[in-house]
């Protein structure tokens, strides 16, 4: 385990030829959450889930079979799993005999786990589109921008004598990877109850991010932070839906102590 300069992202690297888990690359998780103020005990629950729509192995007589996988890693684990380590770990599997599939479930959730510190999960399959979002999309509102360098928390305001339980979404979240400068994509959700959040001073705060380089589940923590310390919710619920790249997508879920998570779903652009 190590920091991000010495990962594979960024790197050419050859693609392996057999099953190998110490292409895991680990990266602990408090290197992020030491740059937004968040220490033990953690302001908020939550877990990583990955969907990966690139998984193969052989049988035992040399046959390939080839599947897709939800992954979920919880928000506790002490590491988070570098994206692209990720990808040329299932990879390994390409030319690997396994007895069946429970096997590769079995080897790829021990491997995970002893990567993230934590009990990991993986089920075959993905979630299901979601077709319906009762979500209020606030893309639409007509704002000016005074710079996208990075997320400005001052932006965030909300009414204590308005008292409301809503979700706010945004298909506008963009940051880019601290490593390779490549955009990151993703369609945001929050919901909360307690004081109304200002819509236009949330969006400006979203825009904020287009420039501003951190990984994926090191964004969803900051936003999360930065809405509970600027608008006081009663409880709250963060999530961003992150477009596929490399075969993976991750879908970052933080949330007030308590609350129920939300359905796995994909969104369109996943």
């Amino acid at each position: 385990m190590g920091d991000i300069d010495h990962s594979p992202l960024g790197r050419d690297v050859a693609y392996p030829r057999h099953y190998d888990a110490t292409l895991l690359y680990p990266i602990p998780r408090r290197l992020g959450r030491e740059a937004i103020g968040v220490a033990a005990p953690l302001p908020f629950i939550g877990h990583d889930r990955w969907n990966a729509y690139e998984l193969s192995w052989l049988e035992p007589g040399g046959k390939p079979r080839v599947a897709t996988a939800t992954l979920q890693v919880p928000a506790d684990s002490p590491h988070l799993v570098e994206s692209k380590s990720l990808k040329l770990y299932l990879n390994s599997f390409n030319a690997s005999r396994f007895a069946d599939a429970d096997a590769v479930r079995a080897r790829i959730e021990a491997d995970l786990s002893q990567a993230a510190g934590a009990p990991v999960t993986m089920a075959f399959g993905l979630p299901p589109f979601q077709l319906a979002d009762e979500a209020t999309c606030i893309d639409d509102i007509d704002i000016d921008i005074a710079s996208c360098d990075s997320p400005d928390a001052t932006l965030l305001t909300a009414d204590p004598g308005d008292v409301v339980d809503e979700t706010l979404a945004s298909a506008l979240l963009k940051s880019n990877c601290p490593v390779t400068g490549q955009p990151d994509w993703a369609d945001l959700a929050i919901r909360y109850r307690g004081p109304r959040i200002d819509r236009a001073g949330l969006l400006r705060y979203v825009v904020g991010f287009r420039d501003h380089a951190e990984f994926h589940e090191q964004c969803v923590e900051r936003i999360f932070v930065d809405v509970l310390a600027r608008c006081a919710p009663e409880w709250l619920s963060v999530e961003a839906r992150y477009t596929r790249r490399g075969g993976l997508d991750i879908n970052p879920w933080r949330a007030s102590d308590g609350t129920d998570p939300p359905v796995a779903l994909r969104t369109l652009r996943q």
